[in-house]
């Protein structure tokens, strides 16, 4: 199921892939869902979680690594954190 909504944001273009780029629209902007993998290091993990809880916006983690949810988006390289766009 997350990884079908996955595939379908990158293909419709809704997704945002990379840690900082991903930080900037959190705070900017009011995602629909933001991913994180499991193996994500911890003080990138505390942050990403403390802006969801202040924006009460939706976090699921990726049953994977980083490097399997970058196979799953298409990309050559891991993928730590993505949002999805409304």
């Amino acid at each position: 199921m997350l990884e079908e909504s996955i595939k379908k944001a990158i293909k419709e273009k809704r997704a945002i892939i990379g840690f900082r780029e991903s930080i900037r629209f959190i705070k900017k902007n009011q995602p629909k869902l933001v991913v994180i993998a499991k193996n994500i290091p911890d003080n990138k993990r505390k942050e990403i979680e403390y802006l969801v809880r202040l924006g009460k916006y939706e976090l699921k983690v990726f049953n994977g690594t980083s490097k399997e949810l970058g196979i799953i988006c298409g990309k050559p390289f891991p993928i730590s954190i993505l949002v999805i766009r409304k």
